[in-house]
């Protein structure tokens, strides 16, 4: 299917938003290469929301897009929460209207439910317990939650030493995930999620991250993919209105392989799983809009909770009904004061984070979990949805090419500094080792030439140097 035939057959109907409010995208976490602010703002921005980011740079490719109304930098130096509760109320105050407030990562929304006494005076969000965004961002918080509330979970364990890692793997069936509790404060460089194969690697990982000093780690039971199906469940919901919308789909590939977030996505109904989330978003409370990963279980029947982003997910472009309506423009609806109509999910539609399914595909292929014809297969769909491109504003997905282009050429210039420092220090050592064994050599020749004779005492009792003569 091309792209133009993708387009065609999206609902021609879209939700009746309130343009006169605004929407201001906030995100925490430097990451330029990101899609869900450009998503939000193509989402809104086509249907004539004015649309503002905060973003760290100028050239990030979502500040490209012509349907953004406006940006404000927040830089990547550590701030205080009053320096970013100052820049939001300048912000509010060159606007001189409230904007409808949009996080984009964990930081930002444990920072708005944190503030949200300050924050509402000046944006519009779901209000929901100030501490739940960060108990549901922390996986061992998330673990015990669900303990206590009856959601199936994979198994878990929390070790605090090395030990503790040795008498899991007496008793452990490999593989086995090891997750950061925390993957905000986890070490630049370090994936939040790694599979171990054997023993000798979990402990080899696990000495590793130790050794860069970070402790907030956990073990968790691997679901072999061969007995599972990886879903997801975006939605939205205000229990103070009772407005709600609820999506289902799967998950087809991911980056890192098996591991790591969507790269490839398709929408399909569940009404199981709708049911299964909906129980335990009652039991918490919960408000705004949520991104849940689960693990369907073909060994017991039951879909496992791996993750509860308490915010916008990447890639909720997957998910819209035949009424037009996909979360962000359901949050938009609901707190304009407008009603939010319910409508049948549009299922089969495919959503693609381009780059990033390309790395996957081959990660996939090296492992022999793809051939060229499934990954054929997989593009298949009654509709489809890219994470970048997009004939009506091109500029982001240029922009990103370049990007990439730029950090793997850094990548490489880096890698080459690596190896030539490596060789001259490897060829500085072998010198230094080689000068100093000649001028050992030549000390010892020195020594032995210049070696003053032992002194001979005579009969007399009195002592003179040896002169070598009889």
């Amino acid at each position: 299917m091309s792209l133009l035939q993708s387009h065609l057959s999206r609902p021609s109907r879209h939700p009746d938003l309130d343009t006169s409010i605004p929407a201001l995208v906030v995100k925490m976490n430097h990451n330029g290469i990101q899609h869900s602010t450009l998503g939000i703002t193509r989402s809104l921005g086509r249907l004539g929301v004015p649309v503002y980011a905060a973003i760290e740079d100028c050239f990030v490719p979502a500040a490209m897009s012509r349907f953004l109304a406006g940006t404000f930098v927040l830089e990547k130096r550590p701030c205080s929460s009053g320096m970013i509760l100052d820049r939001l109320r300048k912000f509010h105050e060159q606007l001189n209207r409230a904007a409808v407030l949009i996080p984009t990562d964990d930081l930002a929304a444990i920072f708005i439910a944190e503030n949200a006494n300050v924050l509402e005076k000046w944006f519009l969000f779901p209000r929901l317990p100030a501490e739940l965004p960060r108990r549901l961002a922390n996986k061992k918080d998330l673990y015990f939650l669900c303990r206590r509330i009856g959601t199936s979970c994979p198994n878990a364990e929390f070790p605090v030493r090395l030990e503790d890692v040795r008498a899991f793997i007496d008793r452990a069936q490999f593989p086995v995930v090891l997750k950061a509790t925390e993957p905000t404060r986890r070490p630049d460089g370090t994936r939040s999620v790694t599979i171990a194969q054997t023993p000798h690697e979990l402990e080899s990982l696990y000495r590793q991250v130790l050794a860069s000093g970070f402790t907030n780690l956990f073990l968790q039971e691997y679901i072999p993919e061969s007995c599972s199906e990886d879903w997801v469940f975006h939605g939205y919901r205000n229990p103070t209105t009772g407005s709600v919308v609820r999506f289902t789909g799967k998950k087809l590939r991911s980056y890192p392989a098996f591991a790591g977030s969507t790269t490839l996505g398709v929408s399909a109904g569940n009404d199981a799983l709708v049911r299964q989330a909906e129980q335990l978003l009652d039991a918490i409370s919960y408000a705004g809009i949520m991104d849940i990963d689960y693990r369907f279980d073909r060994r017991d029947g039951q879909y496992k909770l791996l993750d509860f982003n308490p915010r916008i997910g990447a890639n909720f472009r997957m998910f819209e009904d035949y009424g037009g309506v996909d979360v962000v423009r359901a949050l938009h609806l609901d707190l304009s004061g407008r009603p939010v109509p319910s409508a049948r999910l549009i299922e089969n539609h495919t959503f693609i984070a381009e780059p990033y399914d390309l790395l996957a595909s081959v990660s996939y292929w090296r492992q022999g979990a793809l051939t060229l014809r499934i990954w054929w297969q997989s593009l298949a769909g009654e509709s489809r949805e890219t994470a970048w491109f997009s004939w009506d504003d091109p500029a982001p997905f240029i922009t990103m090419c370049i990007r990439l282009l730029g950090r793997a050429a850094m990548h490489g210039v880096l890698s080459g500094y690596a190896r030539l420092a490596f060789v001259v220090t490897r060829a500085h050592g072998y010198v230094y080792r080689l000068g100093r064994s000649r001028r050992n050599i030549n000390l010892a020749v020195w020594r032995r030439d210049h070696r003053r004779p032992p002194a001979v005492v005579s009969a007399e009792g009195r002592s003179h140097e040896h002169t070598g003569k009889a």
